[in-house]
């Protein structure tokens, strides 16, 4: 898979290398000349250029890419990059990175973003993940918040616990897509049961997200 990535400052550096490490080519664009240093990344290509501008992208050979990603630490560079990698250049997938969470709302389609990453929102979400059994913690929005990839570490108390997958009646469109157990990442078998401290990662939309909650917590008891 190729790869464009538009900002080569230390995040975009490190993206790259796991790229890399994992088996993928690698293009990292920056108009700032002392980002440039193809020796802390030599297997990536290097272009010095603005990745807002189309004859730079042109150049960059942008339609020849399979995902583009947006890593600048400018909310409006990675915007107009990802609008143009999408809309100019036809790049399949797209990953925008989101620097002011309150700029979060317009990463999403309309702008050419498939895939919202804010890292305050991702850090806020692990200390939460970190610290609480039993809530429904938001990780990260796919395509402007239509779908979230959400995770809770299921109680003791869950009635859930015990439960099947196949036997699991989740609300609406919600999908289970993975069980964390001791460390361990697995494939929601079937006939898997669901155990206490298991940590389930689940696809769901925004409106669905409190049902899923309530419907994994342990239930209240009521005095008479």
């Amino acid at each position: 898979m190729r790869v464009a990535i538009a900002g080569a400052g230390n995040v975009g550096r490190s993206i790259a290398r796991e790229l890399i490490a994992n088996g993928h080519e690698v293009l990292l664009i920056d108009r700032d000349p002392n980002a440039i240093k193809p020796e802390s990344v030599p297997e990536a290509e290097w272009l010095l250029a603005d990745a807002c501008e189309v004859s730079s992208l042109e150049e960059a050979g942008l339609d020849t890419c399979d995902v583009a990603i947006a890593s600048t630490g400018d909310d409006k560079a990675n915007l107009v990059h990802s609008l143009l990698a999408k809309t100019e250049f036809a790049v399949p997938r797209t990953v925008g990175r989101v620097n002011h969470p309150a700029n979060e709302w317009m990463f999403d389609d309309l702008w050419g973003v498939d895939v919202a990453v804010s890292t305050p929102r991702l850090m806020c979400a692990l200390v939460e993940e970190a610290v609480t059994v039993g809530d429904l913690v938001r990780l990260f929005s796919f395509r402007g918040g239509h779908s979230n990839l959400v995770e809770m570490t299921l109680p003791e108390e869950s009635p859930r616990v015990g439960t099947r997958v196949s036997d699991l009646n989740l609300p609406g469109d919600c999908v289970l897509v993975a069980i964390i157990r001791d460390g361990v990442a697995r494939a929601p078998e079937r006939d898997a049961a669901l155990e206490a401290d298991d940590e389930l990662l689940f696809i769901a939309a925004p409106s669905y997200e409190p049902e899923l909650a309530q419907y994994l917590m342990p239930r209240v008891v009521r005095d008479a």
